[in-house]
């Protein structure tokens, strides 16, 4: 179990727990990296001019200021620093004064501490890790890659220690299309409503649109008809057809879905599927939108979201298309923590300490720890020639599994044995030849009663 910050919102992880995200964070990158997702990092703060153009979360910004007051205090505020909320804005940002050196398409991932102002409960921190990837073009892309980047995150996912988990996937032109169809042109407005859907419920959301956006019964109903089609697979469009509503840019949208799900239905059977209620309120997705949740965990929110953005990133006429993902590393981290779901075999990466005979051996087991070290083993050398029953506890204490012992024959020969402490084996070793068994070179984190 995560021990609780003393700072709300700002979590902390014990070494232990720190295993258990190194290990998320490592097999992420492993993922992406084999899908051949270039690493970049970005600056941690932006002009709020910048932020913002994200739209509405001025309210959950952090913005930076000096204790001692600015020289220049009629600056704009456009033009003031902020700590970033999320990781798109700032590769918008990254993409558009770096195209120059780039190759396109581009495809970039990135792991970074973002910031945001929002009230402290599990799943919502104000200091949180993101894992986004992204593939951008330049003027153009090709929309295989909503297809793919759909697949590589069903494959970073399945190999986390999570229970299942389901990637819910919709269309914004299906959507749009839908609404215009029945005559409600502010579909950015009923694409807000609709985003509500699970947390206030279908009446409400029909009062929100009829209230706010004029809209009637009818077209309410309908609209909430549409969110209420969810598939495994590519049925999702004769639902659709059923409800006898025509537009161009409906048609586009539900290609562009049918061949998400096709081939996710195809690579990844049951962890991808069509669900018509998914908005993402966020103004700049164009197309496809992602949403992740976990089975059973569905209150914990999305793990992992994104889609696709055609206008996010501009350079005078050049335009620069994307689609990418975010995976909200600290709140997965957070669930597999409290639920116990994964655990580190140790708490320290020591394998081995090396332990004095007395204290002027020191500089002799440091020869014994390098020779080691020098093969890829983690050790650490006793600071003082403490009894060595003392030692061992020391070790013991620590999670070290072997403790390493170095005695003199009396002939100015050398004898070493190393000892597993937990099964209290002692053997005879040589520090140029002995290694531990594969499973203690590293500690190990595994999950415990995954739920598949």
């Amino acid at each position: 179990m995560a021990r609780k910050a003393s700072l709300s919102g700002f979590p902390e992880w014990l070494p232990q727990e720190r295993l258990v995200e190194l290990h998320v964070l490592d097999s992420l990158r492993r993922t992406f990296e084999l899908h051949g997702f270039s690493s970049i990092e970005t600056r941690a703060v932006e002009t709020i001019g910048q932020l913002l153009r994200k739209g509405e979360i001025d309210k959950e910004v952090y913005g930076l200021h000096r204790l001692q007051a600015d020289e220049d205090p009629g600056a704009p505020d456009q033009d003031k620093l902020a700590l970033h909320f999320d990781l798109t804005v700032p590769f918008a940002r990254y993409v558009v004064e770096n195209a120059g050196h780039l190759a396109f398409p581009f495809r970039r991932y990135q792991i970074q501490k973002v910031w945001r102002g929002e009230r402290p409960q599990e799943g919502r921190a104000r200091e949180f890790t993101q894992a986004d990837i992204d593939v951008v073009g330049d003027g153009e892309l090709p929309f295989r890659y909503d297809v793919e980047l759909a697949l590589v995150i069903v494959e970073a996912l399945a190999a986390l220690p999570i229970p299942e988990f389901r990637l819910r996937v919709n269309n914004r032109k299906l959507a749009e299309g839908f609404y215009r169809g029945i005559g409600l042109d502010d579909t950015a407005g009923v694409l807000r409503s609709i985003d509500k859907l699970e947390k206030i419920g279908p009446e409400k959301v029909s009062a929100l649109l009829q209230e706010e956006l004029g809209a009637t019964l009818e077209q309410a109903e309908a609209a909430l008809k549409l969110a209420s089609i969810r598939t495994e697979d590519t049925s999702f469009v004769e639902q659709v057809r059923a409800l006898g509503v025509s537009n161009e840019l409906l048609d586009t949208g539900l290609d562009e879905l049918e061949q998400v799900i096709a081939e996710a239905s195809r690579r990844a059977p049951g962890r991808v599927l069509a669900d018509l209620s998914i908005a993402r309120g966020l103004d700049y997705y164009t197309g496809t939108v992602y949403e992740t949740v976990l089975v059973g965990h569905e209150q914990l929110g999305s793990i992992c979201s994104g889609g696709r953005y055609d206008a996010l990133a501009s350079k005078g006429n050049r335009k620069f298309p994307g689609v990418g993902l975010s995976i909200g590393v600290t709140r997965l981290v957070t669930r597999i923590l409290s639920q116990e779901f994964a655990a580190a075999s140790r708490q320290v990466p020591t394998a081995v300490l090396v332990t004095l005979a007395n204290d002027d051996s020191w500089s002799q087991a440091q020869d014994v720890a390098e020779q080691l070290r020098l093969r890829g083993i983690s050790v650490e050398v006793a600071a003082k020639a403490e009894k060595f029953g003392k030692q061992i506890k020391y070790a013991d204490r620590r999670g070290i599994p072997f403790v390493w012992f170095t005695t003199d024959n009396g002939d100015g020969t050398l004898l070493h044995e190393v000892k597993d402490i937990r099964s209290g084996d002692q053997v005879a070793a040589d520090p140029e030849l002995w290694s531990p068994p594969a499973e203690d070179l590293q500690p190990q984190v595994t999950a415990v009663g995954r739920q598949d």
